[in-house]
């Protein structure tokens, strides 16, 4: 039996990406994990989100799964309740660190190398001179 993710600090789940979850059968986990440890990062069709990606299966029956998300924004009305109460800072801490998950999909075979994710340059020189690219 199918169980649907609830809402917490960490991830806000879609209506979409609930019934891409069934129609796929992927489960809550395998995207949670999809995110934490992605093959693949690009930039995402919708406006400031990300696409990241794992490849799965057999030699055969070879697929990747795709997870689409946003890192949530704080609100201004948000900021300003933190500022007038402790309670309504303690409740809205974590939004800012949250991930909206818009859809996942799987993709049959190896799909095309896409944009990746900018990264900023004075961070690849530090990179570079670390020796860690």
């Amino acid at each position: 039996m199918f169980k649907f993710p609830k809402n917490d600090t960490n991830f806000h789940w879609t209506n979409h990406v609930m019934s891409k979850m069934v129609f796929y059968g992927l489960s809550p986990e395998r995207i949670k994990r999809v995110i934490r440890s992605p093959e693949r990062s690009e930039k995402g069709i919708a406006s400031d989100t990300i696409a990241v990606m794992q490849s799965a299966g057999k030699e055969r029956g070879r697929y990747e799964v795709w997870v689409m998300y946003a890192a949530a924004k704080p609100r201004i009305s948000s900021l300003k309740s933190q500022v007038k109460s402790q309670k309504q800072d303690f409740k809205n801490q974590n939004i800012a660190g949250r991930k909206i998950i818009i859809t996942a999909w799987r993709y049959p075979g190896t799909s095309p190398v896409r944009e990746a994710i900018p990264i900023p340059t004075d961070i690849l020189e530090e990179l570079k001179k670390e020796n860690l690219i």
